[in-house]
C-alpha cells in the first residue's frame, strides 16, 4: 500500500480524503466511495497503487483529444475503482469492481516502467484513462512527474470531479484533458452518477485558467439528458468559458444499469452537433457514428475541410503551422 496524498486525520482515527469533492470522512478499517482509499490506524492508503488493471497504446482520438497532438499515440493506464457509479458505465466491470466486488487486482507496475512502455511504444503522451485518474492520483502524479521529465506529455480523461487542491497539485504536470460534462442536470448526476454538478463545472472552469487543454465530452442518452433546452444550455455555458473549446457529443449505446434504453438516434446526435454550432461553438463534434461528416475539422471562418476522420484514424491532414491555409485562421489547440 501507499500512503495516500492530499488528507488530513481527525479525531477517534478518522481520516478526510481530500481528493474529490465527495470529501469522504473515512472511518478506521473503512474504505471511501472509490472503494480503493482505506484507512488503516488512522492513516489513510492508496490499494491501487502500482495495481495497473489496463495498459494500451491508443490513437490521442480515443480520449477523445482532436486538438492535441493530432495523429499522435497516448500510452493508456487505469487501476480499478472510480468515485462515480455512472449507470451507463462501459467499463463498469473495472471501475465498479471494489465496490461490487469487493476486490482490487492488478498487474504490479511502477511509474519507472509505465514511462518506459510508452517511450518504447511510441508514444507521445500518457493518458490516465479507463476509469477515474483522480482515485489513482499518487500513482498518475509520480508517473506523470517522470513522463514531463522524459519529454511526455500527460493527458486526463476524467469525470472533472477532483478537488481544487488535487487540481492544484497535478497540474503542472497536466498538459489536456478531457471532461464529461454528462449533463446540465443538477439532478441527472446524483441519480445517474452519484455525484452533483457545479464540482465539475469549477473543475473545468479552473483547468482552462490554468492553461491546461480542454475537450469535453457528452454522452447523449434518450430521454435523460437529449433535451433541445439542456443542449442549448451546455452549448452557451462552455460558449462563455471558451468558443474554441471542442464539445464531443457521443451515440450512447445500452450497456450496465441502462440495457432497457435504446442506442441513440444518429440524427439526435447530429442536431446536437447543429444547436453546438448554432450556438457559436467553433469545434462540435459528433462520436460513435464513424465515418460521420462531425467527426471533421472545419476551419470556423472559411468552412475549409482541415482534418478528416474516420473513427480514431486521420485520412486528411490540412492544416499549415496550425492555420487554415485557404484564410489563415489560427485553429486552437496544441501541436496542431
Amino acid at each position: 500500500m501507499k500512503e495516500a496524498m492530499l488528507c488530513q486525520k481527525l479525531a477517534d482515527k478518522k481520516v478526510r480524503c481530500n481528493l474529490c469533492h465527495h470529501r469522504c470522512i473515512i472511518r478506521e478499517g473503512k474504505q471511501g466511495i472509490c472503494g480503493v482509499r482505506i484507512n488503516k490506524e488512522g492513516t489513510l492508503y492508496s490499494l491501487v497503487y502500482g495495481k495497473v488493471i489496463a495498459k494500451h497504446n491508443d490513437p490521442i482520438e480515443k480520449k477523445p483529444l482532436y486538438h492535441f497532438l493530432p495523429g499522435s499515440l497516448s500510452f493508456s493506464v487505469a487501476t480499478v475503482g472510480c468515485n462515480f457509479r455512472c449507470l451507463f458505465c462501459q467499463n463498469a466491470d473495472i471501475s465498479q469492481m471494489p465496490r461490487e466486488e469487493g476486490r482490487i487486482v492488478g498487474m504490479e507496475t511502477t511509474p519507472e516502467e509505465i514511462v518506459s512502455e510508452a517511450i518504447a511504444a511510441g508514444a507521445k503522451s500518457i493518458a490516465y484513462t479507463y476509469t477515474e485518474p483522480t482515485i489513482f492520483f499518487e500513482l498518475a502524479y509520480d508517473t506523470a512527474r517522470l513522463a514531463v521529465s522524459k519529454g511526455l506529455k500527460n493527458v486526463f480523461v476524467t469525470n472533472g470531479y477532483m478537488s481544487q487542491e488535487a487540481l492544484e497539485t497535478i497540474s503542472p504536470f497536466l498538459h489536456a484533458a478531457n471532461v464529461d460534462l454528462k449533463s446540465f442536470q443538477d439532478k441527472y448526476y446524483r441519480e445517474v452518477c452519484g455525484a452533483k454538478l457545479e464540482p465539475v463545472l469549477e473543475t473545468i472552469t479552473n483547468m482552462v485558467k490554468m492553461g491546461i487543454w480542454v475537450e469535453l465530452t457528452t454522452l447523449l442518452i434518450p430521454t435523460l439528458n437529449d433535451s433541445e433546452q439542456e443542449l442549448r444550455e451546455i452549448a452557451k455555458w462552455i460558449y462563455a468559458l471558451d468558443p474554441n473549446i471542442p464539445w464531443h457529443i457521443s451515440r450512447f449505446y445500452p450497456t450496465y444499469r441502462l440495457t432497457h434504453l435504446p442506442p441513440t438516434g444518429v440524427e439526435l446526435v447530429r442536431r446536437a452537433r447543429e444547436i453546438g454550432l448554432e450556438e457559436g461553438l467553433r469545434f462540435v463534434y459528433t462520436g460513435n457514428i464513424p465515418g460521420d461528416d462531425g467527426e471533421n475539422t472545419y476551419c470556423p471562418t472559411c468552412h475549409r475541410l482541415l482534418i478528416n476522420r474516420y473513427g480514431y484514424t486521420i485520412g486528411y491532414y490540412g492544416l499549415e503551422g496550425g492555420k487554415c491555409p485557404q484564410c489563415g485562421t489560427a485553429i486552437a489547440g496544441v501541436g496542431l
